[in-house]
């Protein structure tokens, strides 16, 4: 079989294929990815790129006049030393100087007996090598303090050393990728003329590393500041030419207004020699300095120079100087070709820097394209592995699903299984035994996905690699023939189902910050996953990993950003991501059941080692998703994607954990990337956007209270006197509302920074002022507390309390203080922590003499109990009320402001939604908020008497009968859309002027909101507002006649 017409070829022996035709042959293993040359600068030459004269190129040192002076000390040191001979003295240090290529700037900035230092290094190296048995040509010298640094290693041009002190990488890790935003680092990198023997066979040569901490001009510019002597170091002010200021000035002003990379190459006049430049935000592509060596060296290329430049307003600029490598044992293909796949490869390369196969694409056993390929898959795995079996099932049938144990059993059995037999690096040793079966699946892969659509240059794709691309059937025969045994035949066809689910990639469009892919849920089994799917987003960046799930086509959710507080905690988090998103998107489905949209969520968890790149992780999240939303209308940056959904997708995305300051960037980017549905992508957004936002007004802490207030009206409890324990602190959206909106006595605080007790009551004063500002209880002062009350940290240890208990840890303690039996709680309302905080194995811990130790209890908080544990809980006599009923008044706004916004035109909408540049709002937008808010009220209190009553009936526990109000609303609203009802206009236009908020329709009016509203938006008006009314009046299962009384 062929590639795109092409014929199978045999695979290189080793990096570099053995013979190279023409440009339109294929010759190493290309990504297709055609990169965006913008930069309007000089006149092209007949391959495209920009002229540079010579004599104006790269930097000029300024001479160092006591250069002369300095040599005549360097040799006074060393031989006082004694350690290189003085008949060597003046060879060495003349060609420490004048051989190596170091400028004047070292010279100028170093002491003299650092110098002598060095030289005496490079001598005794030299030496150590001559020494060695097998002769190996090796000299390696480092230097590192806090503001500067110089490496010195022996290197082949154009090869990527996978042994020794890998230095590009430590310098990498240590100064370019510095966590501190206050310290940015410059570096300066030579190759040595010559080699470093005189042996004509010898091809190695010295590459030299200097470090220099940045010196700004202006340290803290505004992000779009682009006056190079303003955001510059001074160094590079001083020693960069005119030329060099010219193209960084240019390729700046694009990056500020970029999300990825900008790329730049240009032909140096009278040489063989490219000047490739790269700019892009700073703290966006992690190791991609040391990764860009082995993707230039995997063509052939080596560089005599290269600079990383930092710039005050974050971005940073990368300018490498790129000939063939001529030493090689085999032939390199042309520059031109050379140099046109590496910007191709840089948009990928940018978005996972380093990935998980890197190792096989630096030694040159698989392409760039195909090891993140493989990457991504191994994400992939680690997340839908079907590790339960025909065993689980068969165990799952044989329990007695109403056995408290044997649902215990069953729960603890399921987390062993996903967690003790495929651990992540047992996925990836599996993967990395198997190149060439990787390879045959990316070809698969690739096949369905590198298109070119009408009016776009064919000629700037290139093909795919020359591999025979196989049927899936034939993928199955090879991997089944290839592997050893069933746990690799179980990863390796996780490709296969990985290749069969993707219905849209942006993988192959030329500029992207992440890779993003739309899937096919339906590999999911039911056995895990009951409730169908109807759209996913997997979405793989160099910060992080993410999903996007939602179970109807129209449907509405918050993204969160979960951080790991540990390498451990991070294990936990990335084995649960994938069910923690599916559950908090089917309780959003449960919960929306008094709106038109149904239930999502999306879920970005941050790596291990990037738990400071939210924002970066947030920014690639959206646009990378956008990719697979938007029409591409840009050759060379956006080009047409297979789109195998062939259906348009609109999200309707808010605010959840660790984003809510990103939300305005998002919809101000999905305005930029022209989105039609920019207004209504987010909700939550500052009201300078028409937004509405939860915690400003308290929206979901409103629908929180009305159960609250519910049961102490059921139940004549006076308020003032119940003792209530609260997670998720005064520093959060929900915490510090509840705080803000209660009338009880608190006695406990569990929040981010530790616990904080008094069984007398938690001063009221103290923690309102704590709840304003938004600041955690590790704030509160101490001398409000009475004698017997405490407050322990996380970092605390060995903590003594007034009743004389010592606590050894302060993080464990905090992390199980709502399982304590303290006796000082009436009423719990978790507004705040992780998932599952109870479940069956813990929810003992709260049940004493088969009666519950809390009577009360409010779920605020998504899904931090599970049902199991819910229904344990309500059987020993916990009056509970669980998430998906309390927590829905974040999505009743969520959906008003939506409303909103598809209302109004784009002038009505700023006249009448958004606040003016002083922050004051029309007078319209404050009375849609308190009727945003008295809706919640309502909505909250209507289903609240519905399940009160119910309970009552049928003792049916409160929580399974959440769920069947939630289930009987959908389903009948599912029905009334499909209905001769919706048909019926005049029955249409009443039920809408009954659903929609008085005050649209006294602005816009009925028959303006129906023109301008999308109709199926408007039949899930019509279905769920009918739906909601008849379920909370006449219960979950009514009479066949009921409805045609209502």
């Amino acid at each position: 079989m062929t590639t795109n017409g092409i014929s199978p070829a045999p695979t290189p022996a080793n990096k570099l294929l053995g013979k190279v035709q023409n440009v339109n042959t294929p010759s190493r293993h290309p990504s297709p990815q055609p990169t965006h040359f913008s930069v309007p600068l000089g006149s092209p030459g007949a391959n495209g790129h920009r002229v540079l004269r010579s004599a104006t190129v790269g930097y000029i040192a300024p001479e160092f006049k006591g250069r002369d002076e300095q040599i005549i000390q360097v040799k006074k040191i060393i031989l006082e030393q004694g350690w290189i001979p003085e008949s060597h003295l003046d060879e060495q240090v003349s060609w420490f100087y004048n051989e190596l290529g170091i400028d004047d700037v070292y010279f100028q900035m170093e002491k003299v007996e650092v110098i002598a230092t060095h030289i005496t290094s490079m001598y005794a190296a030299k030496v150590a090598a001559y020494a060695r048995v097998d002769k190996r040509e090796e000299i390696r010298l480092d230097m590192e303090a806090t503001d500067h640094a110089i490496y010195i290693d022996t290197s082949i041009p154009g090869k990527s050393s996978l042994r020794g002190p890998r230095f590009e990488n430590r310098l990498e890790a240590k100064y370019l990728d510095h966590t501190d935003p206050n310290k940015r680092f410059r570096v300066e990198t030579f190759r040595s003329p010559g080699t470093i023997s005189n042996d004509a066979s010898s091809k190695a040569s010295l590459r030299c590393y200097f470090v220099y901490q940045c010196m700004f001009v202006d340290p803290t510019p505004e992000p779009d500041e682009t006056r190079l002597e303003i955001i510059s170091d001074r160094m590079f002010l001083t020693k960069a030419t005119k030329n060099t200021k010219q193209i960084y000035d240019d390729i700046i002003k694009l990056a500020v207004a970029r999300t990825g990379p900008v790329i730049e190459v240009f032909d140096i006049e009278g040489t063989e020699e490219k000047r490739l430049v790269v700019a892009f935000r700073s703290r966006t592509a992690r190791g991609i300095f040391s990764a860009l060596s082995d993707l230039y060296h995997y063509y052939g290329v080596t560089s005599t120079r290269k600079y990383v430049e930092q710039f005050s307003n974050g971005i940073t600029v990368m300018s490498i100087y790129l000939k063939p490598a001529t030493n090689l044992d085999t032939e390199p293909m042309p520059i031109e070709q050379s140099i046109h796949q590496i910007t191709k490869e840089i948009s990928l390369l940018y978005c996972i820097p380093q990935n998980k196969l890197h190792s096989l694409f630096a030694s040159g056993a698989l392409s760039l394209q195909e090891t993140v390929y493989g990457h991504c898959v191994w994400v992939f795995v680690q997340h839908f592995l079907n590790r339960l079996g025909t065993e689980y099932v068969s165990i799952k049938q044989a329990l007695d699903p109403k056995n408290p144990a044997h649902v215990e059993i069953l729960s603890k059995l399921k987390r062993r299984l996903r967690t003790e037999t495929f651990t992540p690096d047992y996925i990836l040793e599996i993967i990395s035994s198997y190149p060439k079966l990787v390879r045959m699946l990316y070809a698969a892969f690739a096949s369905v996905h590198l298109s070119v659509g009408p009016g776009f240059e064919k000629n700037i794709i290139a093909p795919t690699p020359s591999v025979e691309v196989l049927s899936d059937s034939r993928l199955k025969e090879a991997i089944t023939r290839e592997v050893s045994n069933e746990h690799e035949e179980m990863v390796m066809t996780a490709f296969r189902i990985f290749n069969n689910a993707i219905l849209k990639t942006n993988y192959f469009t030329p500029t992207k910050v992440a890779l993003s892919f739309r899937l096919d849920p339906s590999f999911l089994p039911e056995i895990e996953y009951p409730r169908r799917l109807y759209g996913m987003f997997l979405v793989i960046s160099a910060e992080s990993r993410g999903f996007h799930l939602r179970f109807k086509d129209v449907a509405r959710g918050g993204i969160r950003i979960v951080k790991s507080r540990s390498k451990e905690a991070y294990g936990i988090n990335a084995r649960n991501l994938f069910d923690e998103n599916y559950a908090l998107a089917s309780t959003q489905q449960r919960k929306n059941k008094d709106i038109p949209e149904g239930g999502s969520k999306g879920v970005i968890l941050l790596d291990a080692k990037q738990q400071d790149r939210a924002p970066e992780a947030f920014e690639k999240y959206i646009d990378s998703i956008l990719d697979l939303l938007l029409p591409a209308k840009t050759p060379g940056i956006k080009n047409p994607i297979v789109d195998l959904y062939r259906k348009q997708e609109i999200l309707f995305l808010g605010p959840d954990e660790n984003t809510a300051d990103l939300v305005d960037w998002a919809t101000e980017h999905a305005r930029k990337r022209g989105a039609p549905w920019w207004k209504s992508f987010f909700t939550g957004k500052s009201p300078k956007l028409g937004g509405i936002p939860h915690d400003e007004y308290g929206m979901t802490t409103l629908s929180v209270r009305e159960y609250v207030k519910g049961i102490y009206r059921k139940t004549n409890l006076d308020p003032s006197k119940v003792r209530k324990m609260q997670t998720g602190g005064p520093d959060g959206d929900l915490g510090s509302n509840e705080i803000l909106l209660s009338n009880e006595k608190y006695t406990a605080i569990v929040d981010g920074s530790g616990v904080l007790v008094d069984p007398n009551g938690i001063d009221k004063e103290e923690l309102t002022r704590l709840a304003k500002n938004r600041v955690m209880i590790s704030q509160f002062d101490l001398s409000k507390l009475s004698k017997d009350g405490f407050r322990v940290l996380c970092d605390d240890s060995n903590i003594t309390l007034p009743t004389g208990e010592v606590v050894p840890n302060g993080t464990t303690f905090r992390n199980f203080y709502h399982l304590r039996d303290s006796g000082l709680t009436d009423c719990f309302v978790p507004c705040g922590g992780r998932p599952e905080s109870i479940d069956l194995s813990t929810v003992h811990k709260l049940i004493k003499d088969g009666k519950t130790t809390i009577p009360y209890i409010v779920e605020g908080a998504n899904l931090f109990i599970t049902q199991d544990a819910k229904l344990r809980l309500e059987n020993a006599g916990c009056i509970l009320f669980k998430d998906a009923s309390a927590n829905k008044g974040g999505v009743t706004s969520s959906s008003l402001e939506v409303l909103a916004s598809l209302s109004f035109d784009d002038e009505g909408f700023v006249e009448n939604m958004c606040h003016d540049a002083k922050g004051v709002a029309p007078e319209f937008y404050k009375a849609y908020v308190q009727q945003v808010q008295a809706t919640i009220c309502d909505n909250a209190r209507l289903e609240f008497e519905a399940i009160w009553r119910e309970h009552e009936q049928s003792g049916t526990p409160r929580s399974v009968l959440s769920d069947t109000l939630s289930l009987a609303i959908t389903t009948l609203d599912e029905e009334l859309q499909k209905s001769d009802l919706w048909e019926n206009p005049k029955i249409r236009r009443a039920v809408l002027a009954d659903a929609l908020p008085k005050l649209l329709l006294d602005k816009i009016g009925l028959d303006t909101i129906i023109s301008r509203v999308p109709d199926s938006y408007l039949r899930a008006i019509f279905g769920s507002y009918l739906a909601s009314r008849f379920v909370y009046e006449f219960g979950s299962s009514p009479s066949q006649f009921a409805f045609y009384d209502l």
